[in-house]
């Protein structure tokens, strides 16, 4: 039969040796940017709502509460920040 002889490497092998890992690294590449993406939009929280959320699991306390709200409240960027003990 014409055609079907061994004449060695031709255009359709080398097509197929790199069509099918771009193909694989493609699916993978969407696999990952789909699932990633839902996660970091619906997880995203404001100050506020960590804030009432540790509240409401005991985590602090109603005057540790209080004083957390008005720093986020009254933040101002004339006023430093103390991180130790003074």
């Amino acid at each position: 039969m014409m055609g079907w002889s061994n004449q060695g490497w031709n255009g359709w092998m080398l097509a197929m040796m790199l069509a099918w890992p771009l193909l694989v690294a493609m699916a993978v590449w969407a696999v990952v940017a789909l699932t990633r993406s839902d996660r970091a939009r619906t997880d995203r929280q404001t100050p506020r709502q960590i804030l009432d959320r540790r509240l409401a699991a005991a985590d602090i306390d109603a005057a540790q509460y209080t004083h957390a709200r008005a720093l986020l409240e009254n933040r101002s960027m004339s006023e430093p920040t103390t991180t130790g003990s003074e």
